[in-house]
């Protein structure tokens, strides 16, 4: 049985419209341009920076965040970056009994800006405040650690095959594939991630249902 669900950020919980956006205005570029460089690595199975590189050859991402972040153009998230169905959904497992996690490749600043949101969350933490991001086996072990339960109880729910899927997989959690965002709609139907998701989903309110399901079976 599901006691524990742990969800990614990131097209997620929140979409990446804001995000793409501020780089696109930050570096001047089309947002359409930068839009298709981003599924362009996408489709390859790329890191998301790698569209930045593409879009400006030899860029320091590192350095140029923090250059816009010196700007006064650096990390922000409010309530319109949640996806709809964010806050009945996770509200909604509370309800249920089901500890709910929040834990994704973001920054402590994402951290801090999320949770000044009041998710209905038990826990909202990030990799860089873990100091271990995915896919690294370290994170999933942190992420096990502040489940409260065995990780054949504890659900990881994410877009992202090579982040999410895959690497909670090898962790011993059961894992949800969501379709959402670029990644997610991409790979939905890719073999491997069909064969190692325990369940591909195409809203957060279909992992609830998930839960009802074997809380009444």
């Amino acid at each position: 049985m599901i006691e524990t669900i742990v969800f990614d950020v990131g097209e997620t919980l929140t979409n990446d419209n804001r995000y793409w956006g501020a780089w696109a205005r930050w570096l001047d570029i089309p947002r359409h341009t930068l839009s298709a460089l981003v599924g362009a690595v996408v489709t390859q199975g790329r890191d998301n920076s790698d569209a930045l590189r593409l879009a400006r050859p030899g860029l320091d991402v590192d350095a140029e965040w923090r250059a816009r972040e010196a700007a006064g153009r650096g990390e922000y998230l409010d309530e319109s970056d949640l996806y709809p169905d964010v806050r009945p959904t996770l509200g909604g497992l509370r309800e249920l009994g089901v500890r709910v996690v929040v834990a994704g490749n973001q920054t402590a600043r994402a951290g801090e800006l999320l949770r000044a949101l009041g998710l209905p969350a038990d826990l909202v933490v990030m990799s860089e405040e873990w100091g271990a991001a995915k896919p690294d086996p370290a994170f999933f072990a942190r992420v096990l650690g502040v489940s409260g339960t065995r990780a054949e109880h504890t659900l990881y729910v994410g877009d992202h095959p090579a982040n999410d899927v895959f690497p909670a997989h090898a962790a011993g959690l059961r894992t949800a594939h969501l379709r959402r965002g670029p990644w997610g709609h991409w790979w939905a139907d890719d073999p491997a991630v069909r064969a190692t998701a325990d369940w591909s989903v195409g809203s957060l309110g279909e992992v609830a249902d998930l839960v009802r399901g074997e809380r009444e079976a």
